[in-house]
């Protein structure tokens, strides 16, 4: 019989005081941003034990991908982690070209990459920007919340959607980016860094602040290794992976930069680290924008596999068919019965989709592994002994984005 969540509550582990009583941290809780919610047994201040209840937003994200097909389930992971979408679809994606065999063209390559990176930098502002206003730092959440609305137009100019792009599909992306799209990266870059500093002034040295997150939700290295954390909570704990460097994808074996780590593991060590990775993806942006190579963003591959152009399908026939037997009839694709996984260095840590095919244009089974489900786990054990006013740091620090809990 399931352990419900009243029993949890009232679990033996927690020892029996005079002054123990309980109390639910969220769902209406600022800090829990409306979809987590937290069951605190308390003794006085201090938490005893928490219980971590999720379910909030019935997402069901894996089942609709037995339903839809490849390019069409973009539209859900988009709306996982709807805080770096584009990541989401890099991922999917890529599980798909590897099942059906397809190699991407390396202009396609770097403008994922530009995307992955961005996406990076827009999470990270997210993050710490909220995390401070957690704890009562306002102004600091506006200068991170300017740039974050740069790369939504950047999104836009892209795709024509702002939150959820939709960009990528199978062996390439929905359309080619122009030279006006590069000019508005190269604008963005060239305003962060002064706003990367402004952030970093009212933060790094805020007295409140640092007593705020020094010391408080400390994970160690072993620790880390055996809950399975990945991302910048790991490296917060000095473990230095990171499937960028560990398995190169995309364009990134070829590009220089630093993997952020740190020893501490307290909630400081996981901003410091978040704050560091946006530098180190400013300078994969730079280099990467600087250095886009020519040639189609779609693979051209035998078997119908690929969208064609918008010339191809206005002016030739064999491009109308195509587009025709990919997008509207049953003719689709025909991936081998099998099942592959991949995963990529996503802003929060490792996601990676494994897919089952039977064959059909559907995926038979889809399973994701979201790092948010992951580090969610976490909470209970960072948050023991601590007082009630640290659950904020400690939930803010860790990033947890709700839609990826839900299955």
């Amino acid at each position: 019989m399931p352990l419900k969540l009243a029993d949890a509550i009232a679990a033996p582990e927690v020892e029996e005081r005079d002054c123990l009583w309980t109390l639910n941290f969220g769902p209406q809780h600022p800090a829990t941003h409306t979809t987590l919610r937290l069951v605190l047994n308390l003794d006085g201040e201090v938490i005893l034990k928490a219980t971590p209840d999720i379910g909030f937003l019935h997402s069901g994200f894996e089942k609709l991908g037995e339903h839809l097909d490849f390019n069409q389930y973009v539209t859900i992971v988009d709306r996982m982690n709807y805080i770096s979408p584009v990541a989401n679809e890099i991922a999917w994606h890529q599980t798909i070209e590897t099942l059906l065999d397809i190699e991407l063209t390396p202009r396609c390559k770097m403008i994922r990459v530009i995307f992955a990176e961005l996406m990076r930098i827009h999470d990270h502002l997210l993050c710490c920007g909220a995390a401070a206003l957690d704890l009562g730092a306002f102004t600091a959440f506006l200068y991170a919340f300017n740039q974050r609305e740069l790369i939504n137009e950047i999104n836009e100019w892209a795709s024509g959607q702002r939150f959820h792009p939709s960009y990528t599909r199978v062996g390439g992306l929905q359309r080619d980016v122009d030279d006006a799209w590069v000019d508005r990266v190269r604008s963005f870059l060239g305003g962060f860094i002064a706003a990367h500093n402004d952030v970093s002034r009212l933060l790094n040295r805020n007295r409140i602040f640092l007593d705020r997150c020094r010391g408080v939700g400390v994970l160690t290295k072993e620790e880390a290794i055996n809950r399975s954390v990945t991302g910048p909570v790991a490296r917060a704990s000095g473990i230095q992976r990171d499937l960028r460097r560990l398995r190169p994808y995309l364009a990134y074996e070829a590009i220089d930069f630093d993997v952020v780590c740190a020893e501490e593991g307290d909630c400081l060590a996981r901003y410091l680290v978040r704050m560091e990775e946006m530098l180190e993806s400013y300078k994969i942006v730079k280099w990467a924008i600087e250095n886009l190579p020519g040639g189609p963003v779609n693979a051209d591959v035998e078997g119908r596999m690929v969208l064609p152009n918008q010339l191809s399908v206005y002016r030739s026939i064999e491009g109308l068919i195509n587009h025709f037997e990919l997008n509207m009839s049953n003719r689709k694709w025909k991936p081998p019965v099998d099942e592959v996984y991949t995963a990529t260095e996503s802003p929060n840590g490792e996601l990676g989709f494994h897919v089952v095919s039977d064959g059909g244009p559907c995926a038979w089974r889809v399973r994701t592994r979201p790092p948010s489900f992951i580090h969610f786990s976490l909470f209970p054990h960072l948050a023991e002994g601590h007082a009630v006013g640290d659950v904020a740091a400690i939930l803010g620090s860790l990033n947890i984005i709700a839609a990826e809990l839900d299955r």
